[in-house]
């Protein structure tokens, strides 16, 4: 009996412990200033750079045959490319969480995907937003990559649901190992994931 009140009383605290984590997160704004990036490649299908982020935690802009991907923080591996099969673009608003010590462990960043109609045109209506939930890579520690999907199009409060994942999966994901996966409703508009990790 005894030990069943220590699990249960256990199970109860990391519940707490992790409720608490969650409230005590915030978020910070920043944009992605393109004439202040420094470019660290171009060739005639893309290129990379290096922009601005938050408090000393930088971006790593990369972009091929239409595509995009991103990475932040403190970067170890610049060749992982991840995006989405249809060709795409991010948008320049990036929402960082914070924890309490202040510094980030997880962004959610838009992006645009753009789909074709039937006559292989693309329009507003064909247009999918998903927001993407990565992993802020820190000084000496875990590389930054993709945690999650949300569609933005078929979740009402996919902000909400965004910061969910990022404040609870962020932590015990493993880039290279575990695979980001879509969460809530996916609409037809939301892109196949494109992942590139050597």
């Amino acid at each position: 009996m005894t030990s069943i009140i220590r699990r249960v009383t256990v199970a109860l605290g990391l519940s707490l412990s992790s409720i608490l984590s969650a409230a005590a997160a915030e978020s910070v704004y920043t944009k992605i200033d393109f004439d202040r990036c420094i470019n660290l490649s171009s060739y005639e299908a893309g290129g990379s750079l290096h922009c601005a982020g938050h408090n000393g935690y930088g971006v790593l802009f990369k972009e091929g045959d239409l595509r995009q991907a991103v990475q932040f923080g403190h970067v170890e591996r610049d060749d992982i490319f991840e995006s989405f099969q249809p060709f795409n673009r991010a948008n320049e608003t990036i929402e960082w969480r914070l924890g309490s010590n202040g510094a980030p462990y997880a962004t959610i960043l838009r992006w645009f995907i753009e789909n074709t109609d039937n006559n292989g045109a693309f329009s507003p209506a064909t247009t999918g937003e998903v927001l993407v939930v990565s992993r802020v890579g820190q000084p000496g520690k875990a590389q930054s990559c993709v945690v999650g999907y949300v569609d933005a199009k078929a979740n009402p409060g996919a902000n909400d649901l965004a910061r969910r994942i990022a404040d609870t999966m962020t932590a015990d994901f493993t880039c290279g190992t575990d695979s980001p996966v879509y969460h809530g409703t996916r609409g037809p508009l939301a892109g196949e994931p494109l992942r590139s990790i050597p």
